[in-house]
């Protein structure tokens, strides 16, 4: 079934698109599915490089539970864009257009000095620092994808972008999982940001603490995100491009005052703020440590990091078509040792081997 919600103003319509199977009709009944669903950030020229990423999740995952499916775009999907993806989800496909003031510069933007901030970002060189559309995306994925009518439906979400590839069965339901453990945010990799692009990130998100102590939970993670205390930022961040989550976080009182503060400090623009620190200092601060989670057995691909399970017994029982020599969850550089550190957690058998 394809559905699309072009005005933001309305409840989304059934349009044409493929019928629900029997079987998905049968699972439906049984009572067991959660409020959850995919969601995509595209463009009509993203369709095949997202549509091999949607065969790796249908095929590990969701051809068991035919969850829903949600395609965000700042533009009109087009015809081809909705048939094709339609096709290849088992679930039902929605299509949602962002609003135009979600997508653009606030109105207490300086946008001389956003612009004049780009051009020295590109002549540093840093990696989409001369680029408006990837900070409308940092913003939007930071403060309104959840927000969308669309996505009201839901509790939980899965994020999947363009060119990701899933190594190993996922034969459990992840967002039961989450429900059942009270898991609010889970990731598969984790490393360091490019400290150009946040300068002042740390100060903003101190001065917020600082406003608003009520919303730090007392038994956060900041030792995940600071070597010092809580006096610097060491740049550990999970990486969105795979993101799973309780969309209660993202709307709560705590979470919107620290997007807002954010947003009007300006630093998505003057900048280059990513969401992917945005939602993990936030995590990391505003979250208690047990609810999140780290995926160590699913097996994931975006360039250039792999999550591949270092142990054998998880690879060979979730038939992983990865090899673990590629894994980066215990390299040197990666900030999932610190997560278990913090957590007092035990490494999978085996982590030594491929450590360096």
């Amino acid at each position: 079934m394809q559905v699309e919600n072009n005005d933001v103003g309305k409840a989304p319509e059934v349009t044409e698109g493929s019928d629900d199977t029997g079987e998905k009709e049968a699972f439906a009944e049984q009572g067991d599915k959660v409020k959850a669903t995919f969601v995509s950030l595209a463009r009509n020229r993203d369709l095949y490089e997202l549509v091999e990423s949607i065969r790796q999740v249908e095929d590990k995952f969701n051809k068991k539970y035919h969850y829903d499916w949600v395609f965000l775009n700042d533009d009109e999907f087009d015809t081809e864009f909705k048939k094709v993806t339609t096709a290849m989800v088992s679930g039902t496909t929605y299509y949602g257009t962002i609003p135009k003031e979600q997508w653009g510069f606030p109105e207490w933007i300086d946008t001389d000095k956003a612009a004049k901030v780009r051009e020295e970002m590109r002549a540093k060189k840093i990696i989409y620092g001369d680029s408006i559309s990837y900070r409308h995306m940092c913003r939007y994925e930071s403060g309104f994808f959840f927000r969308h009518p669309l996505m009201q439906q839901y509790e939980y979400y899965w994020r999947v972008e363009p060119g990701i590839k899933i190594f190993c069965n996922i034969d459990y339901d992840v967002f039961k999982l989450f429900k059942d453990k009270n898991y609010a945010y889970g990731f598969t990799i984790s490393l360091p940001e490019y400290r150009e692009t946040i300068p002042t990130l740390w100060e903003t998100t101190k001065k917020f603490m600082a406003e608003y102590p009520q919303y730090v939970d007392k038994n956060n993670m900041q030792d995940f995100i600071s070597d010092d205390g809580g006096s610097s930022y060491n740049g550990c961040h999970f990486w969105s491009n795979f993101e799973i989550g309780d969309l209660k976080f993202w709307r709560s009182d705590a979470y919107m005052k620290y997007f807002e503060y954010l947003d009007k400090a300006g630093g998505f623009f003057y900048e280059r703020w990513g969401d992917a620190p945005v939602h993990s200092i936030a995590a990391s601060l505003l979250l208690p440590k047990e609810r999140i989670h780290f995926f160590d057995d699913v097996g994931y691909y975006h360039v250039p990091f792999f999550n591949c399970p270092v142990d054998e017994k998880v690879r060979l029982e979730n038939q992983c078509s990865c090899n673990p020599n590629d894994d980066f969850t215990f390299k040197g550089y990666s900030c999932v040792n610190r997560y278990y550190k913090v957590n007092n957690l035990k490494k999978p058998d085996g982590w030594e081997k491929y450590a360096n």
